[in-house]
Parts: C-alpha cells; sequence; structure tokens
C-alpha cells in the first residue's frame, strides 16, 4: 500500500473507531413508550460508561393557539377536546369554564354539579387506564420484565383473567356516565357558558347510583392490588422512595375553601419543598405566578415559579421549579375531600415518611388515592336531589373580552386562556398544559434516573425501561404540551458526509 493509500486508509479508521466510541457513548430511546404523544431519551456517558447528561426531547409540535385564531369562542370546547384522544374531557371543561369567565357568567348549581360529575368520571377512568396499562405494568409485571411482556396483557397474565375483565368492564361503564351527558367519550359535546347541554332523567337515575357504588368498590379494590403487589414488595418500595426517583420540589394543586383536594374548582395552592404554603390564588391570577422557559433542545415549554425567577434545572427552596399531578396535588392540600380516599391519604403518607412526599414514583400509588376521590364524589352527586334538577343553564348576556379556566386534569394543573373581539371572535389563545407544569421536573428526573442507574457503561433494556419510568409516572402527554403559539416551527436540518462529518447545517429560526 503507497503511503498516501495509507494515510487514508488509516484516517478512515480512525474516523470509523471514533464513530464506533461515540455510539459506545449515546444511547437513544425512540420511540419512548406507554404516554400520550411522542419524545425520546438521549443518554450520554463519560469515558468512565457513567452518564454525564441525559435529555428528554419532545420533537412533535402542534398549533392548536394558533388555529383558534378567528374562531368563535364557544367552539372552544370542541376544538381543545380535539388536542388528545386520551384526555378530551379535561380540555373540554377547562374550555367551558374559560367561556363561563369570558362571558362573566355563573353556572346553575345543578349544570355545575353536573359538570363535575362527568368530570369526577372522567377522572376515575383516566387514573384506571394509566394504573393498569400505562404505568402499571412496571409495578405488576416487573420493571426489568421483557418488554413483550410490560403491557395490559402481561397485568392480565399476572392479576388473572377476571382481574383483566373487571378493569375493562369498569372503564366502559364509568366512561358511560361521559357519554350520557356529552354524546360520545372520545370529544364530549357537553359544556355551554353558564351550564350544561344536557340535563339529567330521574327515570336513568337508579343506573347511575348502582354505577357509583361499583365505581368505589372498584378504587377500593384497585388499591388493595397495589398494596398486594407493590406495598408488599420490599424491592419495589424501595425503588419508589430511592433517591434515584426523589427531587425536592414545590407543588402546585388546586383547593377547595378547606385547602382540600379538588378536581373541578377551587383556587391553586403552591407548596414549598416543606410542605409551607408559598401562594393561593384564583385562576385570573395565574400569569403572576406561571412562567415559560425555552430550551433549544425541546419543543416543549418549561414552567416555572414567576417570582422567583428561573434558576435552572435544579431543586430545593432556591429552585423555581415545581410540579403539578397527583403527588402535587397530595402535597399542596391539607386533606381529601372524601373520608375513604382521606383514609387512603394518611396511609400513604404515613408509609412514605410524612407530608410533602418527594418520591417521583409515589404518583402512582397518589392517583389510586384519588379514584378513591373520584369515586366518592360521584356516588356524593348522584345522590344530590338537585342532580336531577333541569335548571341546566343561565345564558350569559355580558360582552366578552378575557377568559380564564382551570381544571385539575389527571396529569396536572391544566390553564386555558382566550381573548376575543366583543363579538367572541378569539384574537388570542393560550393554554398551559399539566405537562409543561411537569416539565422542567421531568427533564430532571430522567437525568437523575439515567445517572443513578447506568454506571461502568453497563446498559440494558431492563435499565433503560427503569429510566422510563422517571417520565412514565408522571402520566405525559406530549401531544398537550408540544404547541405553538406563534405558529412558527423552529428547524434545524443538518447536511453529514458517508464518514457522518457535519457539512453544513440549515437554520430556520
Amino acid at each position: 500500500m503507497n503511503p498516501a493509500a495509507q494515510q487514508a486508509w488509516n484516517e478512515g479508521a480512525a474516523r470509523a473507531n471514533a464513530a464506533y466510541q461515540q455510539q459506545r457513548r449515546r444511547y437513544t430511546i425512540d420511540p419512548i413508550t406507554r404516554l400520550e404523544g411522542h419524545g425520546k431519551i438521549d443518554i450520554f456517558l463519560n469515558d468512565k460508561g457513567d452518564v454525564d447528561r441525559a435529555y428528554m426531547q419532545v420533537p412533535e409540535l402542534r398549533g392548536f393557539e394558533v388555529f383558534s385564531i378567528g374562531r368563535p369562542a364557544e367552539d372552544m370546547p370542541q376544538i381543545t377536546s380535539r388536542i388528545c384522544g386520551v384526555c378530551p374531557t379535561a380540555h373540554h371543561m377547562a374550555a367551558t369554564k374559560a367561556l363561563d369567565d369570558l362571558y362573566k357568567v355563573t353556572p346553575t348549581s345543578a349544570g355545575r354539579k353536573i359538570r363535575e360529575l362527568v368530570y369526577n368520571a372522567f377522572m376515575l377512568e383516566d387514573h384506571a387506564l394509566h394504573v393498569y396499562v400505562l404505568g402499571g405494568p412496571d409495578f405488576i409485571v416487573g420493571p426489568q420484565a421483557p418488554a413483550a411482556e410490560r403491557n395490559i396483557v402481561g397485568v392480565i397474565q399476572k392479576v388473572g383473567l377476571e382481574v383483566g375483565k373487571k378493569v375493562i368492564s369498569m372503564r366502559r361503564r364509568v366512561r358511560e356516565i361521559i357519554s350520557y351527558f356529552g354524546g360520545k367519550v372520545v370529544h364530549p359535546v357537553l359544556g355551554l357558558p353558564g351550564g350544561v347541554s344536557k340535563a339529567l332523567d330521574s327515570a336513568d337515575l337508579p343506573k347511575f347510583q348502582e354505577l357509583a357504588k361499583d365505581s368505589l368498590e372498584f378504587a377500593l379494590f384497585t388499591n388493595q392490588v397495589f398494596h398486594d403487589i407493590v406495598l408488599k414488595n420490599s424491592d419495589y418500595v424501595k425503588l419508589i422512595t430511592s433517591p434515584d426517583f426523589t427531587h425536592k420540589t414545590y407543588y402546585m394543586g388546586m383547593v377547595d375553601e378547606k385547602n382540600r383536594l379538588n378536581f373541578y374548582d377551587g383556587l391553586l395552592r403552591v407548596v414549598d419543598p416543606t410542605g409551607k404554603e408559598y401562594a393561593k390564588f384564583p385562576v385570573q391570577q395565574y400569569r403572576d405566578y406561571v412562567a415559560e422557559h425555552v430550551e433549544p433542545w425541546s419543543y416543549m415549554k418549561f414552567c416555572y415559579l414567576k417570582p422567583l425567577g428561573w434558576q435552572g434545572f435544579d431543586e430545593g427552596p432556591k429552585s423555581s421549579i415545581y410540579a403539578v399531578a397527583p403527588l402535587a396535588r397530595l402535597n399542596a392540600s391539607d386533606s381529601m375531600a372524601t373520608p375513604q380516599a382521606q383514609k387512603a391519604a394518611e396511609e400513604y403518607f404515613k408509609t412514605l415518611g410524612g407530608k410533602p412526599v418527594h418520591h417521583t414514583l409515589a404518583n402512582h400509588w397518589a392517583r389510586i388515592v384519588e379514584m378513591i376521590q373520584a369515586a366518592e364524589r360521584i356516588l356524593e352527586l348522584v345522590n344530590d336531589p338537585e342532580i336531577t334538577s333541569k335548571d341546566i343553564r343561565l345564558v350569559p348576556t355580558q360582552k366578552p373580552s378575557l377568559g380564564i379556566g382551570v381544571v385539575e386534569a389527571p396529569r396536572g394543573t391544566l390553564f386555558h386562556q382566550y381573548e376575543t373581539d366583543d363579538r367572541g371572535i378569539i384574537t388570542r389563545a393560550n393554554m398551559i398544559v399539566a405537562t409543561q407544569n411537569n416539565a422542567a421536573r421531568i427533564a430532571m428526573s430522567v437525568e437523575r434516573a439515567a445517572k443513578g442507574l447506568i454506571k461502568g457503561g453497563q446498559v440494558s433494556e431492563g435499565l433503560l425501561n427503569m429510566v422510563e419510568m422517571a417520565f412514565r409516572a408522571y402520566d405525559p402527554c406530549l401531544g398537550c404540551a408540544t404547541h405553538s403559539l406563534p405558529g412558527h416551527l423552529p428547524l434545524a436540518v443538518n447536511l453529514y458526509n458517508p464518514e457522518r462529518q457535519l457539512l453544513r447545517q440549515l437554520i430556520q429560526k
């Protein structure tokens, strides 16, 4: 081989070896699994094989805030429910409440109770979806079980066919409450400014009362399943409480006048990492407390507490990062609003070392506590004499300008804000969804889990799944979280040669 050829061969070999070594130092989970939406995780190892950095990237982008402009405000409960097929009721209800505020109308008592009945039914069935289908397989089947078994089929094989039938049947039956009032489950048509579109016929009340009893039994049954499979397994309890899945942050959730947890209505309460109340405010003031930060490696915005300023991806009292969702709601409230849920919450805090609980994986248990409250509240509402009243709507008369609505979605606090002209045509729309509120903590959780679990270059499929468990506990909805306010898609196109050398980068800012 002549010198020139030898040099070319050596250079090519060096490039190939560098590419190989680089590949050994980078692991990509793409796509990440058992969530709503699309995302990936990039894990970069140092020369020792330990994790240097880990990023959860969200590459999708949607423009609901943009193509809402020019639409009648009354269309928003139907438009925004299309953001997600898993949590349409949350967007529908937040939009409906924003219309109440936009038109300065207070729903009738019966209309409000019907909304709350539907919403608690949604919370119950959606939480059940996560417990048994999305997050549950990691515990019921096992975090390092074969990937082909970590799904609903594996869950049924573990708990038994009859239990599987029970889960599927109860979710279907609970969803009948939503379809009864909303016409359909996935994209309900129910909410109107000032009330709802359909009353509960007294002839149909007995079946819903029976369903409510069964719903509570199902929630308590799920709590027992969690105790039997997870809490009686010391390895699982150690995993839940391990430093690899723990962050001390602020927490936000909605509470009633007694600081009890409420999914549908109330004030927003924020507590600091010690559990002390930091702030309490009506939704109309949310912009004084919530701001959004942008990072170049994700299309998802990162929320933080505005008065504290962006302090980076850090935790503790000097940080401005907060969490929402079940874990946060239990921390932010003084108590649950129903007796059996309160009993379950007391056991939860006692077992996990007191309040507040900072363990990310404890979201799964908190989710079951919330299932109990949702079921108890359904039972209370179907036995309320006013639930069959025909006085279900107060027609608004005021001119619109600005309306803000909030609900506690299964995944956390959900804000909708609409601005209109005096005809009620949308001129600006803004949504801050639960996963955005959680985005910074999710990013921290993924990186901490990766750094704690991956050592010395030993990377298995099971360990990568355990890294995924760090985000999966939040039940994130990336389709909801990645919407564009300006409607412009930032884009970078990298052009490489066959040796993977970057030749040119085209950037659209």
